[in-house]
This record gives structure tokens, sequence and C-alpha cells, in this order.
């Protein structure tokens, strides 16, 4: 495998685990929220149950963010990574100056 290949490869493969990441973290979410806004409160145990759930839907979602977060700038160092390899080739120096 050449070395293009093995680093395209390598990027299917961390999209892959973003995407699988990701779609646990919305079955989570999904959940949580279900757990809260369909959820009876007869008693002080039941609402200690659906403010954890609460903390769990929030932990979730930031956890989401953060891994979307991760995902983009993955993409965006791939993206400049791309732009600067085709701009050596191009013998156009980083500054934009012609070499």
């Amino acid at each position: 495998m050449t070395e293009d290949a093995s680093a395209h490869a390598r990027e299917e493969d961390d999209a892959g685990s973003y995407d699988d990441l990701l779609a646990t973290l919305d079955m989570l979410e999904t959940e949580a929220l279900r757990k809260v806004e369909n959820g009876r409160v007869y008693d002080a145990e039941n609402e200690r149950v659906r403010i954890k759930w609460i903390r769990i839907a929030k932990d979730v979602i930031a956890e989401k963010r953060k891994v979307m977060a991760d995902r983009d700038l993955q993409e965006l160092t791939e993206r400049i990574e791309q732009l600067e390899e085709r701009a050596d080739g191009d013998g156009v120096a980083p500054s934009g100056v012609r070499s």
C-alpha cells in the first residue's frame, strides 16, 4: 500500500470511528432525554433519578460537542495538509510567493 493509499485508509477509519461514536452519543442523548421528558415523578426518589438522567443528558451533549469539534479539527487539518502539498507541488511557498 502506498503512503497516499494508507493515509486515505486511515482517514476513512478516523471518519468511521467519529461517525460510530457520534451515533452512540446520539442514542444515549435520545434515551436520556426520553427518560427526563416522559418520566413520572411521584416521590423524592424518582425526582433524584430524574435529576441523574438530566445530568447524564448534559454530559452526553457536552461530549458530543467535543467529538464534533475534534472531527471538524481533524478534517480541517487534513484539508490544510492537502493544500500545502498542492502548493508545494506548484512551486508556491506557504507565504504565497513563488520560489
